[in-house]
């Protein structure tokens, strides 16, 4: 497998400190007008179940299984076969059929400990995901940056509660539960991503969530209507309320965002990419 260098570990060893203060920026202004905002979606070739973006880079499988990545104006096959892709800043992840867990390692898949049926890569530097009993767990930043090689530890915590989709950002993780109720965890940390006590109720109903690399919040409903969560801020992680994203009313089926693009798969596989 060809190893283009913006794939490669090394895109994700940026600081903290910086990664916060650019991923915020745009994040505020977007804040500014949440609910007026109008986009324009791109048609992306290809066809996808499943996407995540992050870190600047885009990920997705097919519903056979294969990989791909977004690189230039094109996909580019990943070696592997996956149900689940994640990128963030610990890194590309992704789960299989058999719920086995893996990481890109110098352009090859590395097997880690535990069982996922679903995982999400953008937290601050730590992994979190979903076990197929609806258990949530996360991986602390020890475990994600350094996991190189199978015999590495990984030592997932577990979380109270049973969600079938769990996704974190920078000051927050966000999940949705079998019944499509919406929850938040607050005072998650790189050595510390089991965050507070208690999930926070919020209202609404998602079947799928996401929180983008800047904090922002969007979500899918069963009926294929986006939503983005409106107010959301390092002192208000939990945000005010929900606005309707104006695009593809009933045909959404899973998004992702990232850097001020909003990536969408449809019901029917179809892939846009949507700006402001």
């Amino acid at each position: 497998m060809h190893k283009d260098p913006a794939i490669t570990e090394s895109y994700f060893s940026e600081e903290r400190d910086m990664y916060l203060r650019t991923a915020m920026l745009p994040f505020a202004l977007l804040c500014l007008a949440t609910s007026c905002f109008a986009l324009n979606c791109k048609h992306i070739p290809g066809a996808l179940v499943q996407i995540d973006v992050g870190a600047g880079q885009v990920y997705g499988v097919k519903s056979n299984g294969d990989i791909f990545t977004w690189y230039g104006q094109s996909w580019h096959q990943v070696m592997g076969k996956l149900t689940h892709v994640t990128v963030g800043s610990a890194g590309v992840w992704g789960v299989n059929a058999h719920n086995q867990i893996y990481k890109l390692v110098a352009g090859d898949w590395t097997n880690v400990p535990g069982l996922l049926e679903q995982i999400d890569a953008g937290g601050d530097q730590f992994v979190a995901g979903v076990h197929k009993e609806n258990s949530p767990y996360c991986l602390l930043k020890k475990n994600t940056i350094g996991y190189t090689q199978a015999s590495d530890s990984a030592n997932w915590v577990q979380l109270p509660g049973a969600l079938k989709y769990y996704s974190c950002g920078p000051i927050s993780c966000w999940g949705v539960d079998h019944h499509n109720q919406i929850y938040v965890r607050k005072g998650v940390f790189p050595n510390a991503c089991s965050g507070d006590v208690d999930w926070q109720h919020i209202s609404g109903n998602l079947s799928m969530i996401e929180v983008g690399s800047d904090g922002s919040v969007y979500g899918v409903s069963s009926q294929g209507d986006i939503y983005q969560r409106n107010s959301v801020s390092c002192d208000l992680p939990e945000g005010k309320s929900w606005s309707q994203v104006p695009v593809f009313a009933g045909q959404a089926k899973h998004v992702s965002y990232d850097l001020g693009h909003l990536w969408v798969v449809l019901k029917s596989g179809d892939i846009h990419d949507c700006t402001k």
